[in-house]
Parts: structure tokens; C-alpha cells; sequence
């Protein structure tokens, strides 16, 4: 079972994401995670990578590919994976199914968070973190015991420039300029499904478990 989840910043994605991989006994793979495997193991993609990120430039198609590819390769993939934050682009996925078919692969869903943009500038307006420890809250869905002041350390909680609603905004943009053409793109493979990412986390993973026939 191949997936690939879809969904703007704050849609919730990376959380089913994790149910996804937790239920169905299959790795969880985000490009972060890879990028810092590979860099921490000392690779040859690695190197490659860290000469690009080193510079704070975005690594190259082909290489995140490569390095994608390379992951979905090993013995823990066998029976799936979930990928989450890749592909972005057009690019990107036309790349990775090129990869996947020279391996006799395919993917074999895309699943798409969708949450209105107003709901996500709220939902990431009210994230607050920890100025010392770097715990994390919500005013309404995780808030602290007492108001401002982080449970752990006892440090004031703030709202980071990443959650104000003018950042959201523009990463919004930018998700649906780059990353919605891909929904088109997984609806002509025949391999889209949405959800709606508005209404409980539970229910949300709900109806994921039916479309991958639970």
C-alpha cells in the first residue's frame, strides 16, 4: 500500500500521516526525515544534499527523488509507505513515477487533506509555543494549564512568526500555486481521494481507513 498525502500547511496531513503508518505497520516518510538520515549517515546523496542546503538552496528534483526512491527501496517498505511533504510539484511527481515504474512500482493512492484556507489561518493563529522548551500548545484543541505559561517549564508561550496569519497566508499561496496542480494530476492517474480534514482528527482517520479498505 503506496501513499502519498496531499493537503496545505496546517491541513493535518503529517498527523493521519502518522495513524496511516502507525495502523497499517508501515513507514512514515517525510523528505525531512530522509534529507537528515542521509546528511547524519554521511551518503554519497547526502553529501550531495547538504552541499545545496549548506548554501540555503532548495535541493534539486532529481536529487530528492533519488534520495525518495532510495528510501522507498529498503527492506522496511516492502508492504508500503506513506509519503508526506512529496512530491510538491508536477516535476517532482512525474519524476517519482518514472523512478517507481523502471522498479515495476506504482502508487496507489493520493490522499487529500482538504481544509478551507480560513480555517487553517484560525487553526495555526491559535498555536502557541514554548519560548524555553519548545513544547507546543493550542488555545482551543491543546491549550496550557494556565494561560501564556508553558506546562513543562513554567516559560511564556508565543505565537511564532511561522503561525501569524500573514506567513500562513503566504505559504498558502504558495502551496496552491505550486502543490494543486497536483491534485489535478492524481485525478487523471485515478489514484485522488479527499477527506475532510475540518472535522475530528478520529473521524478524519476514519474515512482514510475506509478509502484504504480498513
Amino acid at each position: 500500500m503506496k501513499i502519498i498525502m496531499l493537503g496545505a500547511p496546517g491541513a493535518g496531513k503529517g498527523t493521519q500521516a502518522k495513524k496511516i503508518a502507525a495502523k497499517y505497520q508501515v513507514p512514515h516518510i517525510s523528505t525531512g526525515d530522509i534529507f537528515r538520515a542521509n546528511i547524519k549517515n554521511g551518503t554519497e546523496l547526502g553529501k550531495k544534499a547538504k552541499t545545496y542546503m549548506d548554501q540555503g538552496l532548495l535541493v534539486p528534483d532529481e536529487l530528492v527523488v533519488d534520495l525518495v526512491v532510495d528510501r522507498v527501496n529498503q527492506e522496511d517498505c516492502r508492504n508500503g509507505y506513506v509519503l508526506d511533504g512529496f512530491p510538491r510539484t508536477i516535476p517532482q511527481a512525474e519524476a517519482l513515477d518514472k523512478a517507481l515504474a523502471s522498479l515495476g512500482q506504482k502508487m496507489d493512492y493520493a490522499i487529500d487533506v482538504e481544509v478551507p484556507d480560513e480555517n487553517i489561518v484560525t487553526r495555526m493563529g491559535g498555536r502557541r509555543a514554548c519560548a524555553g522548551c519548545g513544547a507546543t500548545y493550542h488555545l482551543v484543541y491543546a491549550p496550557a494549564k494556565e494561560e501564556g505559561i508553558c506546562d513543562t517549564c513554567g516559560k511564556e508561550l508565543v505565537l511564532r512568526d511561522d503561525d501569524k496569519p500573514e506567513t500562513v497566508q503566504k505559504r498558502l499561496n504558495v502551496y496552491h500555486e505550486q502543490t494543486q496542480p497536483l491534485i489535478d494530476y492524481y485525478t487523471q492517474a485515478g489514484i485522488l481521494r479527499k477527506v475532510d480534514g475540518t472535522v475530528d482528527i478520529e473521524d478524519v482517520f476514519r474515512e482514510i481507513t475506509k478509502i484504504l479498505g480498513e
